[in-house]
């Protein structure tokens, strides 16, 4: 099946760009409700899929063993922007493992967050791993590590940290995976069909505490987690923090680079995914959003939902140019 047209920017009455992709609806049964374009392409989930890679963090025991809070488990799911409060959790909670930045695979990255970036800039200093959005992830790789007593470079494909997160992936998309490529923090980020990471998270959606079964439990402490801290999931200003808080707690959304995002919605026990095939965030969050309202998850008058689905457009004298939208007909 084509990938659809989802978002459009016009500039007063003339659509001026296209953004195309696919998007799905899916059950923890794995039964596909309602899909757009082809639920069935390929995709990586980039950090979507952060909530998966954490879960043999949890269920293994190693965040117990090493009493990680619910803060630290929302970092270990988070593309964070490295803002103070961001970078001081990581840094506390490699200090507790007895670790610097230097244990940490994913390479420096400039702080997203304005007042962290100049803050190195007026003091003269290069950004440093715990900057990276991914460095919350890799302390929990670095946790399980140590818990798992599994020596050499946890990125590595056959490491016993990331063996245990292809089991975990492969396990909640219901198929195998057909291979890795390397993530931007350099760990491996293995593919799935759209309905597979749209089923990944309406088992999140399912899970519950008091569930029998372990990675179930694992799974509903990790979007607690995430809705109790959407400040840390990602930052202020971000779309990911911004649906979280106006939801209230009852749905957990996380990006992933290249126009991935999806949605946990427990109320509803159902999992969403989006593509956005050039790879644009601006349309990945229109998407998601008009999805979010579309389930009845958010309300269209809520101001979420003016500042990432129906999003006014200015130029540089402040004055109204367009709209960033869906278009017509998406989603029906």
């Amino acid at each position: 099946m084509p990938s659809v047209p989802m978002v459009e920017l016009r500039r007063g009455a003339f659509p001026e760009s296209l953004h195309v992709g696919d998007a799905v609806i899916c059950s923890a049964a794995g039964d596909i409700l309602q899909a757009w374009g082809n639920p069935d392409a390929v995709v990586l989930p980039r950090s979507s899929c952060k909530m998966i890679q954490a879960l043999p963090l949890v269920e293994s025991g190693a965040a117990d063993a090493a009493g990680l809070t619910s803060e630290q488990l929302a970092l270990a799911c988070a593309s964070h922007q490295a803002a103070a409060t961001h970078v001081r959790l990581v840094q506390g909670w490699l200090e507790t493992l007895g670790l610097d930045d230097s244990a940490l695979a994913c390479g420096p990255q400039e702080p997203r967050d304005r007042m962290a970036r100049d803050a190195l800039i007026r003091a003269g200093q290069h950004p440093l791993r715990l900057h990276n959005n991914c460095s919350g992830k890799h302390a929990g790789f670095l946790t399980l590590a140590r818990h798992l007593r599994a020596g050499g470079s946890y990125v590595a494909l056959d490491h016993p940290v990331q063996e245990a997160v292809r089991e975990a992936f492969e396990d909640v998309t219901a198929a195998m995976s057909p291979g890795a490529a390397t993530d931007g923090c350099s760990a491996p980020n293995f593919a799935t069909t759209l309905r597979g990471l749209a089923r990944a998270m309406a088992f999140f959606a399912t899970a519950r505490t008091g569930d029998a079964a372990l990675r179930n439990r694992a799974a509903a402490r990790l979007v607690d987690a995430m809705v109790a801290h959407p400040d840390l999931v990602a930052g202020e200003g971000r779309a990911c923090t911004d649906l979280m808080r106006a939801m209230g707690g009852r749905v957990a959304v996380k990006t992933g680079a290249e126009g991935v995002f999806v949605a946990i919605l427990r109320d509803r026990g159902l999992g969403v995914a989006v593509k956005i095939h050039d790879g644009a965030a601006r349309a990945a969050e229109v998407a998601i959003t008009a999805l979010l309202v579309h389930l009845g998850a958010l309300e269209e008058n809520h101001p979420a939902v003016a500042r990432w689905m129906r999003v006014k457009q200015k130029n540089f004298a402040r004055k109204d140019t367009g709209w960033l939208q869906p278009v017509a007909g998406f989603p029906t």
